[in-house]
């Protein structure tokens, strides 16, 4: 049988740290570092010639992420890797996943594409943008879900008259699994996008007087939607509301718009590394999801099933 071999892009180091720990593997040597020109050059400093390997690397901005992962890939299949895993946290550029208008790019599947001509195999991610872009590779794609870790979670802290907000209509099956999985009422918001990272809230479908709140969504970036989504919420009688989103990509001013509004804790996940501003937020808590990563890798590499560490909603 091969030899299982973990290595780790630089976008998110500490949590495959983390998931090099639960696999019970050090990572690999690799020598990554830039030219003066900013070009990236990537060496493996150890055989991996017959092994299954693993990368670690998110591919949220700078670009430069994504194209780290494909030298890496490429260069595995060059020192003859068996296999080529990219375990990529945070798959980017996916939320460009239709031509929604006129002579547009489709990046999600422009990505899938570059990560299947560079070579990878198989590909683990996390809560993609919409599931459907799983069909956008030709190769197989564990698709894992970040409520295995908030629904242990939430059901622990036993939040009083709950009620799961999708803050709209793309994110309702993600706030149903939740709903489902917590006992509590689901309510979904249906709002306007006027243009990119703006969003206006229009409507709360459902009932949220007196009730205490958990919205949850696959990222948060500006945080437009999220906090447009508090502020209407309060108005209409909610009482306590947090947050759960999976990637928090956290742009611009979106630290100091939460931590001025009305939202009393927001939970992320470490599928992106948090810059200072949003690490040292009193309102901004971090939960990790290495052992879900490090157990699908761990299956991946016997030939498991995936699936089955899930209670996946089909409804």
């Amino acid at each position: 049988m091969s030899e299982l071999k973990l290595f780790a892009g630089r976008s998110n180091s500490t949590l495959a740290e983390k998931i090099a720990k639960y696999v019970s593997k050090p990572l690999g040597k690799c020598e990554i570092r830039n030219f003066s020109d900013g070009e990236i050059w990537v060496k493996y400093s150890e055989n991996i010639r017959g092994s299954d390997v693993f990368i670690i690397q998110s591919t949220n901005p700078p670009s430069e992420n994504l194209m780290e992962l494909l030298i890496m890939v490429d260069a595995a299949k060059r020192a003859s890797a068996r296999r080529v895993t990219a375990v990529i946290p945070y798959f980017g550029y996916a939320r460009q996943d239709r031509k929604d208008q006129p002579r547009v790019s489709i990046t999600a599947k422009l990505v899938a594409n570059l990560l299947t001509e560079a070579g990878t195999d198989r590909v683990i991610t996390m809560d993609l943008h919409a599931p459907q872009i799983q069909g956008f590779f030709d190769i197989p794609v564990d698709h894992l879900y970040s409520s295995a870790v908030y629904t242990k979670f939430f059901a622990k802290k036993k939040i009083p008259s709950l009620t799961v907000v999708s803050p709209d209509v793309g994110g309702i099956k993600m706030a149903r699994a939740f709903a489902k999985r917590l006992d509590a009422d689901l309510v979904l918001i249906d709002k306007r996008r006027p243009k990119p990272n703006e969003a206006e809230v229009m409507n709360i479908i459902g009932n949220v007087k007196n009730r205490n709140i958990l919205i949850v969504d696959d990222l948060i970036d500006t945080a437009g939607t999220f906090c447009g989504a508090v502020e209407a919420l309060r108005k209409a009688g909610a009482k306590e509301i947090y947050g759960a989103c999976t990637h928090p990509l956290l742009s611009g001013n979106a630290p100091e718009r939460i931590s001025t509004s009305c939202v009393s804790k927001v939970y992320v996940t470490d599928t992106i590394a948090l810059n200072s501003k949003c690490s040292r937020s009193e309102k901004i808590e971090v939960l990790t999801v290495a052992d879900v990563f490090g157990e699908a890798i761990t299956r991946g590499f016997k030939n498991q099933s995936i699936s089955s560490l899930f209670d996946i909603d089909k409804g």
